[in-house]
């Protein structure tokens, strides 16, 4: 997507699998096998981070949000998507459903508790960590960048509109976009 748009991606992850998918979907990228606690670049190297549902597959998310920050150029931009953490919150795997398959409620304990669960996607299996909203802003504000725009988003295609009721009654991600100052 963003190569269709004239950016040029350089990718990090530590599961090659994941590394080897995006290489076929975008042969120009530079995609590198490392961890987002311990980004291989110089200070200010990027116009644009995007940290797109990593945030809760990463163990030391706090030296992670660092380090995104200090790859960032002077008046660059951090854009981040990660699961709400009323999602995350669920420890039972979803929605307590009625004797016919209804919708009951989507259950929330241990809300501020850190805490992480195996979780499959794709075959592979990796640690999801839930941590509460206000964790995550912490790191974030303790970089130093401003926060410019912030959202939980309803669905907007139509094969996502027939799970948007359940999105309006549980917001399912979030999207927050931050600003390095400039110089």
């Amino acid at each position: 997507m963003l190569r269709k748009n004239g950016v040029a991606a350089t990718g990090i992850d530590p599961t090659p699998e994941l590394l080897e998918y995006a290489r076929k979907k975008d042969q120009t990228g530079v995609y590198l096998e490392g961890s987002a606690e311990q980004l291989p670049f110089g200070d200010g190297s990027f116009d644009l981070v995007v940290s797109y549902l990593t945030l809760i597959d990463i163990p030391d998310y706090r030296t992670a949000i660092q380090e995104m920050a200090r790859v960032l150029r002077p008046g660059g931009t951090l854009l981040l998507a990660n699961l709400t953490s009323f999602n995350t919150a669920c420890e039972e795997g979803g929605w307590v459903r009625g004797e016919n398959g209804e919708l009951l409620h989507y259950p929330i304990d241990h809300y501020l508790e850190e805490r992480w669960a195996w979780m499959a996607y794709r075959g592979i299996r990796v640690r999801n960590y839930h941590r509460p909203l206000r964790a995550y802003m912490g790191a974030l504000l303790a970089t130093g960048l401003r926060l410019v725009h912030f959202d939980e988003p309803e669905p907007t295609s139509a094969a996502a509109a027939v799970k948007s009721a359940k999105y309006r009654r549980v917001p399912y991600f979030l999207v927050m976009e931050w600003e390095k100052a400039a110089d």
